[in-house]
């Protein structure tokens, strides 16, 4: 190699590299929000996502980085939404019989060998603990990744006759996965707080009675409390729960960045377990039959289903905007904030004190008719400064009082959704403020399920499949349900350019992976078994199978 090549080497590098801190600068700026204050959101969402996230989450206070990498600190303005799901999801598996209980957190692995199929989905995300202070453990023991294998023991232990089942419990928890390197707030972390049931039924169809169920409701936390739409349907072979029969999913879509995200899952786990820790029980059809016969023993069919903290994450992505936060009202801690307005240096003091005592007569009312609401009456900032205060959590509704106000006998009212602003006679506020609570919600779901139905895209011909993904949209194909074909699609899905896209280990995707078979499939222009062929391969189609790009 000569001088002269090194030197244009180096000067093609150095190019590069300039190219580079460009485009980046470049892109810095783009993503600027102009005029954005340092409270405020300073980058905007459909430029840099993941960047506005980020801010979303640390500057409206719902969340706080920790020094454990891929840990992080619920502020209470989060919790309280994962608070309002357990109330929802808790109150409906009590009515179906489910009881709450807790088991240790800590695995020994002698058991998590027990199930040598199920455990290797999780192995590479199992923490270990192998010290105590100064001195080895004789035996590491793991932190649960999920319960199966710490649970199934005690079942078989408890469930001794047909007469115990079906066998319902479910815990509050938190779990440990720690595989990944580049851990995302809510969607990807290392420790999160999610429900697990686990239940045990004598027959398959109370099983997948129960499964669909559950699923019903995930999709119901989401749609109601959340106003996210949901797809529910069966995951792949390869994508189903390990050591399980089969896995149901919901399946959300965030606008921005045209992925999908699993959103809780419901899985039926067959006979698997209950035949690895002898979950038995007499068959009641037998027992008693024949002096002296034994009774045949019968496998229980179990299932395992969680929510998780995700939760937040997707209902952040789906409906946050420039300015922060969007909260549905019915997982906001505030629904409503009073912020008198129109006070000025020739306010008189009785005018600004009728003002302040009608502010503080409004919140007593509404909270009365138990809307969650707070007065804003700090004397050091602005009314302006309120607003984008408030704008930045996300808070529904904002109420404004002024001198010309009282006047009328009214109030205004700004919904922080789409921002429209109306006057309301103060007469029957309470009532009124309810009816636009309700508004707001079902607007809210109405929205983000038209975005996400119209990025559900039908794609019957191969060389569609690829431009529908880069548009940002799911590919809804008729498919052969082949692991082969799967694997393939997602190779030959594979975007190669992802500088401005940041990726962590696992998700998203980069190569579209099946999302599920939705349980809504097409009528118009159905699968014809053995002539609709599948349009990665060219094979029979069995069934539609939605495909996306995937967190």
């Amino acid at each position: 190699m000569t001088s002269e090549t090194v030197t244009k080497d180096k000067k093609e590098v150095k190019k590069e590299k300039k190219e580079k801190k460009e485009k980046k600068e470049a892109k810095e700026a783009q993503a600027a929000v102009k005029g954005a204050s340092e409270m405020g959101i300073s980058i905007r969402k459909d430029v840099d996502f993941a960047g506005w996230y980020q801010q979303v989450l640390t500057k409206s206070e719902m969340l706080e980085y920790y020094d454990v990498s891929g840990c992080y600190i619920l502020r209470p303005y989060s919790y309280n939404v994962w608070k309002e799901i357990q109330n929802f999801f808790d109150a409906k598996i009590t009515e179906m019989g489910v009881e709450d209980t807790y088991f240790p957190m800590f695995v020994s692995n002698k058991v998590l060998e027990k199930e040598k199929d199920h455990i290797e989905g999780f192995s590479p995300e199992v923490a270990w603990v192998t010290r105590a202070g100064s001195s080895d453990l004789e035996e590491p023991v793991a932190i649960r990744p999920t319960s199966e294998t710490v649970m199934y023991p005690y079942f078989a232990k408890w469930i001794r006759s047909y007469r115990d089942l079906p066998f319902k419990v479910n815990q509050w928890n938190s779990v440990v996965r720690w595989e990944f390197k580049h851990p995302q707030p809510f969607l990807r972390t290392r420790e999160f707080l999610w429900q697990e049931g686990h239940t045990a039924h004598l027959t398959k169809e109370e099983a997948d009675t129960e499964v669909r169920e559950i699923l019903s409701l995930y999709a119901q936390v989401y749609s109601d409390l959340l106003a996210v739409p949901m797809i529910q349907g069966v995951k792949s072979d390869k994508e189903k729960f390990a050591g399980g029969l089969y896995t149901t999913t919901v399946e959300g879509y965030i606008p921005t960045t045209g992925r999908a995200i699993q959103a809780g899952t419901s899985h039926c786990l067959g006979q698997n377990f209950s035949k690895m820790f002898n979950i038995v029980v007499e068959d009641p059809d037998t027992t008693g039959k024949a002096d002296g016969e034994a009774a045949k023993k019968l496998l229980v069919w179990q299932n395992s289903w969680g929510l998780s903290t995700r939760t937040i994450g997707v209902m952040v992505m789906v409906h946050g905007d420039d300015k922060g936060l969007v909260m549905p009202p019915r997982v906001a801690s505030i629904q409503v904030v009073i912020v008198p307005c129109g006070l000025t240096v020739k306010t008189s003091q009785e005018d600004r004190r009728k003002v302040e005592d009608e502010v503080v007569r409004i919140e007593k009312a509404l909270k009365k008719a138990g809307v969650k609401t707070k007065a804003d009456l700090r004397d050091n900032y602005s009314p302006g400064f309120k607003f984008a205060h408030w704008e930045l959590r996300g808070i529904p509704l904002r109420i404004e009082v002024g001198p010309k106000d009282l006047q009328k006998e009214q109030v205004v009212v700004v919904r922080r959704d789409n921002g429209e602003k109306s006057s309301i006679p103060t007469k029957d506020l309470e009532n009124d403020i309810k009816n636009l609570l309700d508004t707001v919600q079902n607007d809210m779901y109405a929205r983000a399920k038209k975005v996400r139905d119209d990025a559900i895209v039908r794609v019957d011909k191969w060389e569609d499949f690829v431009p529908t993904l880069n548009n940002k949209c799911l590919c809804l194909i008729p498919w052969c349900d082949r692991t082969e074909c799967e694997d393939d699609i997602k190779e030959k899905s594979a975007r190669r350019d992802q500088q401005d896209e940041p990726e962590d280990e696992r998700a998203p995707s980069m190569g579209a992976k099946s999302l599920c078979m939705p349980f809504d499939q097409p009528t118009e222009n159905p699968i014809v078994l053995g002539e609709t062929k599948c349009v990665a391969c060219g094979e029979n189609a069995k069934h539609f199978m939605l495909f996306g790009r995937s967190y």
